[in-house]
């Protein structure tokens, strides 16, 4: 009789864990990360490669941090929400380019505009690996203090801006008064 209780009772875990697992939003990954300061990091900047991006360029404001690529699909879909942002100067957004090459970057900001108030080159996704970054996009909100206060992956979409990120970036800001 065991024998056959026991591998039912493992099926029906199994099945019970899958249908708890398929009713869950992929995009609501929790990070380890929030509540913690952004990891030190020292990269050349997209558009001058002998000028430096680091961890300091995000404090002192609250800041958007944006990971972005040329190649990047997806990151195709949210750019034109976050060049309206950059042009409402709600908080300066930075840009994280991520496993891309600087001329292809370039050329892509060029075509499609600018809204990064500067953006690192992380060719090779070593400090986007620290951000615990799954893939492009990846959009990060920091505090004053360099905290990182919310991840959302994925395209931000004007619904995900108007319920999520805008209220949290002005309660973050009302706090820095």
């Amino acid at each position: 009789m065991l024998r056959y209780i026991l591998p039912l009772s493992l099926f029906i875990a199994l099945i019970i864990f899958l249908g708890i697992g398929l009713t869950r939003d992929p995009r609501l990954v929790p990070s380890p990360l929030i509540g913690k300061p952004v990891p030190e990091f020292a990269l050349p900047r997209l558009q001058s490669a002998d000028m430096e991006f680091n961890v300091n360029d995000l404090k002192g404001q609250v800041s958007l941090l944006n990971v972005w690529a040329s190649w990047c699909a997806s990151c195709r879909i949210e750019h034109p929400l976050l060049v309206e942002v950059a042009r409402e100067n709600i908080l300066p957004i930075y840009g994280l380019n991520y496993k891309d090459t600087r001329e292809d970057a370039l050329a892509w900001l060029e075509r499609f505009g600018n809204p990064y108030t500067a953006s690192a080159f992380d060719e090779h996704g070593r400090v986007a690996i620290d951000l615990g970054v799954y893939g492009a996009p990846e959009t990060y909100i920091i505090d004053r203090n360099g905290i990182i206060a919310y991840k959302h992956i994925g395209p931000i979409s004007n619904k995900d801006w108007e319920t999520k990120l805008q209220p949290l970036i002005l309660s973050l800001q009302e706090q820095d008064s």
